[in-house]
């Protein structure tokens, strides 16, 4: 590469390598997602046939969703197919990438057709930093009568459509994503987007399950995040989409919205987005409680969490949680629990006061800070709260650097005597001085 570049950025900070360019160059595989659309096909494989990247580098897949008849392409483009079995997205997307070989992966719809240094902006930063994940700019345009071969800019000029408004907004209050957090996936186009292989094959691909339109690139990107990738949004990567956005088109109602929106409730448990009260199975926050504790002590410290976190779990290591009662979100070993984040203690807490631990749960992992070292006024320990980025980050590099680790002193949390009072925590009597 071009330039200095360490292994990882800080957080979301991908500006950092705004000069940075890879050298060599990878091999990309451009994946196309098609059902029936030929005439939308030629003129993205055209628009493709027509970027300024290396075409020795550049191998171009049309995954094919079971379109009726035959599927025409040119002798370099690789076709794969799937039976029709419906509309099967997150599948073909997935069929496209085994077909693969490139090192980073852009994939595209037969019906947005990439402007000629679409795919050397787009690919830049996954070059680079295989956690990054990169989105492009989606335009809108008519190109009814425009013959396929005719040169995207010139064949949008004159027929441009709206923008949607809403992703235009976001881009520009998070500064192309620079200030992403946790709902950030909502602004990953799956029609626009590219990240490395090697993230790719380690988050698993596309959830096969979503057999509807939309919410598949959502939930892929969340996962993505999760796991520790690095969003930007890359303006000067512009494919131009063939009719206007989802919002415009005939059957895209609220009826439509609202499945894609509850179909993803399952998915992400993250705070506007995950239901409030409805039980889920996905953990977003995990109390790991280490070393023998009295009944009495687990007791307060599992109602007080709950009380603030009703969706969490809570971890018992040395097993004992006859006294609550067999409740599920109570369990003995953390076997098959990864939360988005883990408090571990080697002390019962009480939380006094939630709002403020409920704002840190919420936002750690999203900024540069992906570990919290809890401390009360008196600097005895409350315990380290790490988010899965900043650990999903670190077991791949081998180093914590990738995020930062600050030590706080919390509000509203406190240790427990071995002995609280119960009755003075159930009945809200006594004072802090009962069971602190």
């Amino acid at each position: 590469m071009t330039g200095s570049a360490q292994p990882w950025v800080v957080g979301n900070r991908w500006d950092t390598l705004d000069d940075v360019h890879p050298d060599p160059l990878p091999r990309v595989s451009a994946i196309v997602a098609h059902y029936d659309q030929p005439g939308e096909l030629l003129r993205t494989l055209h628009a493709l046939a027509a970027q300024d990247y290396p075409r020795h580098l550049l191998e171009v897949i049309v995954a094919d969703d079971g379109s009726p008849g035959d599927v025409s392409v040119p002798d370099d483009v690789i076709l794969v197919r799937q039976e029709d079995q419906g509309f099967r997205l997150a599948a073909v997307r997935n069929l496209g990438a085994r077909a693969s070989s490139g090192e980073v992966l852009c994939f595209l719809d037969a019906d947005t057709v990439p402007e000629p240094g679409y795919v050397r902006a787009l690919t830049r930063l996954p070059a680079l930093l295989p956690e990054a994940v990169t989105v492009g700019r989606r335009r809108h345009a008519d190109f009814a009568g425009v013959a396929p071969e005719t040169p995207v800019v010139e064949a949008a000029t004159g027929r441009e459509l709206a923008e949607p408004a809403w992703l235009a907004d976001e881009y520009a209050r998070s500064r192309d994503l620079r200030d992403a957090d946790d709902r950030s996936y909502r602004f990953m186009i799956g029609a626009v987007i590219a990240c490395s292989r090697s993230l790719f094959d380690e988050v698993g691909g596309f959830d096969e399950s979503f057999t509807s339109y939309g919410g598949e690139d959502w939930e892929w990107a969340h996962r993505m995040w999760q796991a520790g990738a690095v969003f930007a949004h890359v303006p000067t990567a512009v494919a131009w989409h063939d009719g206007p956005e989802w919002a415009e088109r005939d059957g895209s109602g609220m009826d439509r919205a609202n499945a894609q929106t509850m179909r993803l409730l399952s998915s992400i448990p993250v705070s506007g987005s995950a239901p409030r009260a409805l039980w889920s199975d996905t953990v977003d926050l995990a109390v790991r409680l280490r070393g023998v504790h009295t009944a009495a002590a687990r007791f307060v410290a599992a109602d007080s969490l709950f009380t603030a976190f009703p969706q969490a779990r809570f971890v018992l290591e040395d097993g004992g949680a006859e006294e609550l009662g067999g409740d599920p979100r109570v369990l003995s070993e953390a076997a098959g629990v990864d939360a988005r984040v883990t408090w571990e203690l080697d002390r019962p807490i009480v939380i006094l006061d939630p709002t403020w631990i409920i704002d840190l749960v919420g936002r750690l992992g999203t900024g540069d800070v992906g570990s919290v070292e809890l401390v009360d006024t008196d600097g005895a320990s409350l315990g380290r709260l790490r988010s899965r980025r900043a650990r999903r980050r670190e077991e791949r590099w081998g180093s914590p650097d990738a995020f930062e680790t600050q030590q706080l002193v919390a509000d509203g949390v406190h240790q427990l005597r071995p002995d609280p009072r119960v009755a003075a925590w159930v009945g809200g009597w006594g004072g802090p001085s009962s069971f602190c």
